[in-house]
Parts: C-alpha cells; structure tokens; sequence
C-alpha cells in the first residue's frame, strides 16, 4: 500500500521548507493536531532530505515503541526502499549505521559517539523536550550538536508547549526558534479527516476542591484517594453505561493505579467485560490487553499514565475522563484519542466527570499554559480569551476590552453537547466591516480590532488582534491578520502604522459571512468564510 499525502501535509512541508530557506540557523516546529499524519510528513521530510542530498544522515527521535513502530511503517509505506534502522531497546532492534536511524530516547540517550554525525534530527511529541537544558533529549541533543554544529532539528507536536514552562520556543534556553501551523482541527473535521468529539452533561461529578499541585498539576496520590471511593466509582460506572450503551470501545482515563482497578472491578461486576492498564504491566500484559479491547473481548479498557500519545485505534467511541489535569497539553492529547474516522464511526463521545473541559474550555481553542515566574520580579499575569491581552493575575475584567475573567467556580461548568469541540456558533451574512486601532488599556499598546456588520437586527461583532504583543499571542495573531489580508485582497500591508493598515484592511474585501460564539458579553469568531 503507498501512501499519497493530503493537501495539508504538502503544506507543511512547504512552510518548513521556506522557513529553512529564510533561516540559515534554527530549529522550527510544526504545530499539527493528533491524528493529522505527523508520521507522513517526518516519512516525507526523511525521504526529501536523502534524495535530495545522499550523504544526509537524519535521526528521528521519540519517546515511546508505539510511535517508533507506527513512524517507521509509514516510512516503508511512502518509500519501501528506505535505508531504515531502528535502535529500540523496547522493540527488539539495535541498528546503527544506516543512513536514516528511528530511535526511542531512551535507549540512545547515552549513545551519541555510536550516532555520529547528524545532519538532521527529527523529533516527534516535541513537547517532551526541556526548555532549559535538562532531561535526556538536551543532553543527546547537545553531544549530537558538539559533533555538527550545523546540525537542523525539526520538532512535531500537537501541543507544543510544556506546563509551567509556556510555548517550547520561550525562554533564553529554548533550542526551537519558531512554530509552524500548517492545519487546524477545524479543517480536519470539515474535510473529515477527523471525526468531531460530542460531550454530554454528566450528572455526577468529581471534584477537585482541596486538590492541591506539584509543579503546576494536581498531585496524583491526592486526586486518587479522593476520587477512588465506593460511592464515586459506582455511579460514574453506572452513568458511563447508561449514556454509553450504544458504544463499543470505551476508553477511561483514571486517576491512579488503585483507581484504575477499582474502576474496572466496579465494571466487571455491572456485566461490563474491562480491564486496567498502567506502566506496572509487563509487554505481554500490555499487548494482551490492548488486542482484546481493540478486537471487542474487552468494551472498557481503564487506564493511568499510558495511552495518551502514540495510542492510535480508529474504532474508540467513547472516552471518560476520570482524572482532573492542570496540563491543556494532556488535555488533547486524551481528547484526540478519539478523533480518528473508522468506518461507520460519527463522532466519539466524551463523558468528563472531572471537569476537564470546564477547565481548558474547546480543544480548538485551548489556551497554552502560560511560563511560571522566573523570579525576575515581574509580576504573574493571564491571557484574556477575548483579545489576547496580558493582564495582571488579579483582573477580574480585561483593562482592554472589558471581557470578564472568569470566578475560579466557573471552572466547574457543565458541559453541553457541543462544548469540547467549540465548532457550533451563529451565523451572520455580512454587510461590511471596519477596522479601527485599539489601545490597551493596562500596557498601553495599541491593537487592531475588526466589527463585522450584518443586517440592522444583527449585533455588531468585534474582534481583537494584539499584533504589537510579544510572544505566542502577538504571532497568533499576526498570523491570523495575514490570512485574512489575503483573503481580503490586501496588498503590500503597512504593518509598521496601524491606523494606516486599518484604513487598508476597512477597504478590502470582507467575508460574506462569519460563524460567531457568544462568550459572556463579547464575542468569538469561530469561521470566517469568503467567495
């Protein structure tokens, strides 16, 4: 079977490539969703590299045996003829010396003399990696660097940020130089590469008052004893059946080891054939376990700490969560578990007993998490989900635009059925637009923002871009200002005068039509669709 890549993998490795032409040094990363064909894009990029320069000796690296599997079969299917070694301690393969090397982390940490000279390192689940220079892959990465300084590294990632730590291209340390969004979510839906997840409001619910956390998340022995009670684990069980009873694979996400079992015994006794699954589990156990959920011997399949990334079964249908996390990272990585189409599959279901999505808000709009103080004196701030301004940790409104700033109960809202995703919105034919500066009020830096006018009934929606801010949200939103100049026809953007480019943007084209979202007393622009 060869494969063809999409539309939007030939994008990415475009974006790549004329990032690399612009950039004589650096290392870039490209932002796309779980289930998109991260392991095309690296088969294609290996494949590009060594057809187009022989003598390239490009390393691959991962953490996990179920990501070097599925990255290495992608290769043999888009190239048959790739010189592929693997050197995995897990998968059974010790191979060094051929051109294109697909490694676990793990097993070559300690190995970069035997690696030799590397011209380009390729890193999947790039997130794992340190902004400061610890942990394993920065100690690899500076021997494989001391021997080619010349070496690219190329990073792949859904969530390419780190909890405590911010966006993987922040801080003085940092090895990635800028990020790269060739796809969306909402683009995989839409063209069906991916199925939309569906929530519904779960009666009971697990609280994480009086939770405390550990380097920003909960602590796991903590949220385990409280979650894992008789009481709890009979009626999320008995809810799980009753709103999943026309799914077949159900995968839950517990708390704890102790949990995990607990849950899957309280199961077994209600009739449900399941299983429990942790890193405790030998390989055999583990391949036992995972080939009776995925052939149907098993309907529930519970688990802590595993299958969160590089877990790739098409036919999952339902997913629980029965743990809290402070880490929007984790978030989607459980939720997009659930996204990839099989045949006869909708949607997948997610019931959210711990108040995950309450928390994060829709995976197509989860804010990162923002860098912990670095004790520099400055003080801690947040973003506002309205227009990206950095406000102080104690606004209770943006100084901005006025959104409001949720009360931390707010955290615990019950979910409707379109919630996770955050795709459904109003929809508004236009009649015009205008652009107009906007100064912040708290920094005092100027922004653009846009009022989509439709009919007389209609309300006036506005939207915010901080294109003057630094960091992740001044980028976001610069990106997002230049798909839509070209959208609107705009040519040659003053981007260094934004009353000029305002009056540039009010006379170009607008959209015909928008799909908004009321949130509290402002408004979120979900779609923006032109002729």
């Amino acid at each position: 079977m060869t494969i063809e890549l999409r539309p939007y993998q030939r994008r990415a490795l475009e974006m790549l490539y004329a990032w690399f032409e612009k950039n004589a040094t650096g290392h870039p990363v490209l932002n796309m969703p779980g289930g998109s064909g991260k392991s095309v894009v690296i088969a294609s990029l290996a494949k590009d590299a060594l057809q187009n320069w022989p003598d390239t000796r490009i390393l691959m690296l991962v953490h996990s045996k179920e990501l070097i599997l599925q990255n290495a079969d992608k290769l043999r299917k888009l190239w048959p003829d790739a010189p592929l070694g693997i050197y995995s301690a897990s998968v059974g393969q010790r191979n060094f010396g051929n051109p294109i090397t697909y490694a676990g982390i793990g097993s070559v940490a300690k190995r970069a003399k035997q690696l030799g000279h590397i011209d380009l390192c390729i890193i999947d689940e790039v997130h794992a990696v340190s902004t400061a220079e610890s942990g394993i892959y920065r100690k690899l990465i500076a021997e494989l660097l001391g021997m080619n300084p010349a070496m690219r590294i190329v990073g792949l990632s859904a969530s390419p940020y780190r909890l405590g730590h911010g966006m993987i291209t922040e801080g003085p340390t940092a090895i990635f130089s800028e990020i790269l969004e060739p796809v969306g979510i909402e683009e995989l839906v839409f063209k069906q590469h991916l199925v939309p997840l569906r929530s519904k409001l779960t009666t009971h619910r697990l609280e994480t008052d009086g939770l405390h956390k550990r380097q920003g998340e909960y602590i796991a022995s903590e949220m385990d004893a409280k979650f894992n009670t008789a009481g709890h684990n009979q009626s999320v069980v008995a809810e799980i059946i009753d709103k999943a009873s026309n799914r077949a694979h159900w995968l839950i996400f517990c708390s704890g080891v102790a949990h995990s079992e607990a849950v899957a015994e309280c199961l077994r006794e209600a009739g449900i054939a399941a299983e429990s699954l942790d890193a405790t589990h030998n390989k055999t156990e583990r391949e036992r376990k995972l080939a009776d959920f995925e052939s149907g011997k098993l309907r529930a399949l519970c688990n802590v700490g595993i299958l969160t990334t590089g877990y790739d079964f098409p036919a999952l249908d339902c997913i629980a969560f029965l743990r809290a996390t402070a880490s929007p990272g984790l978030y989607l990585q459980m939720a997009v578990r659930g996204m990839r189409p099989s045949p006869g599959k909708t949607d997948c279901l997610v019931l959210d007993f711990a108040g995950v999505v309450g928390t994060h808000g829709p995976i197509t709009s989860v804010t990162p998490p923002r860098k912990q103080g670095d004790g520099n004196g400055e003080a801690p701030v947040k973003v506002c989900d309205a227009c990206d301004e950095l406000c102080p940790i104690s606004a209770k409104v943006c100084p901005a635009c006025g959104h409001p700033f949720p009360e931390p109960e707010a955290k615990k809202l019950k979910l409707c059925s379109d919630d996770i995703m955050g795709l459904d919105g109003t929809e508004m034919v236009l009649t015009g637009w205008k652009w107009r500066e906007h100064t912040s009020l708290a920094s005092g830096k100027m922004m653009l923002a846009v009022s989509y006018y439709g009919r007389l009934s209609d309300p006036a929606v506005t939207e915010y871009f901080p294109v003057l801010h630094e960091g992740y949200p001044g980028q976001k939103a610069m990106k997002e200002l230049i798909k839509i100049a070209d959208q609107a026809k705009i040519v040659g953007m003053n981007v260094d005068n934004l009353s000029s480019l305002a009056a540039q943007l009010s006379c170009g084209k607008p959209p015909i039509q928008i799909k908004y979202k009321k949130d509290g007393k402002f408004f979120r622009v979900l779609k923006k669709e032109w002729e």
